[in-house]
């Protein structure tokens, strides 16, 4: 294929692309607060949102390039997840392998703790080749003193014609006791990646 100009990644029909400014967050809390009148499910959305902030304000701070996700109310409770895509580079000299991958992702890994249940591998993306990946739960800080916990999965993916030069997809989701879904979702919406020219439509 040409050099790639950008890229394309499918996300669920319910997930908005995101406003990586944060300005339809209030729009999008005030509309799932007004489909309730549980105490709990309103504590549980505000919350939520609140994660949803933080998660923006950290992907404006670190370049995203992209961004979806979903808060959506059940019966059951909320279930909120995002992807975000970020342009990262490796240092000179240096690989995006998945011993750095290892060392370098993830809050608590990079100052040397333990991630729970952390698994460190490659996967074969159809439109890509051979991607480096981490999957694990993050604790994550909300507040200065609030912190909470979070299924991840980082997907390396490198950039043709640009040694040195990758995509990070990134997925996150507070929803642990959904682990095996949410990992799946992640996997399935990752698998959907692909880079495309200028001359290649959509």
């Amino acid at each position: 294929m040409n050099a790639p100009d950008r890229f394309v990644l499918q996300v669920p029909e319910s997930w908005p692309d995101a406003d990586l400014s944060g300005e339809s967050l209030a729009g999008l809390r005030a509309a799932a607060l007004a489909r309730t009148d549980d105490p709990r499910q309103k504590a549980a959305v505000n919350d939520m949102f609140r994660q949803g902030r933080e998660l923006v304000r950290a992907a404006r701070k670190h370049g995203a390039l992209y961004g979806a996700g979903t808060v959506t109310l059940f019966d059951e409770g909320v279930f909120m997840a995002n992807v975000m895509v970020f342009a990262v580079s490796a240092p000179a000299g240096r690989e995006l392998n998945l011993a750095t991958l290892s060392a370098q992702l993830g809050g608590q890994a990079a100052k040397g703790r333990a991630l729970s249940n952390r698994v460190v591998t490659s996967v074969e993306i159809p439109e890509v080749g051979t991607a480096a990946r981490v999957t694990a739960v993050e604790e994550v800080s909300l507040t200065a003193d609030v912190k909470t916990k979070v299924l991840t999965m980082h997907t390396v993916i490198p950039v043709p014609t640009a040694p040195r030069n990758y995509l990070l997809v990134s997925c996150s989701s507070p929803n642990l006791p959904l682990k095996a879904d949410v990992y799946d979702l992640f996997d399935a919406i990752t698998h959907t990646f692909r880079y495309v020219s200028a001359t290649e439509g959509v």
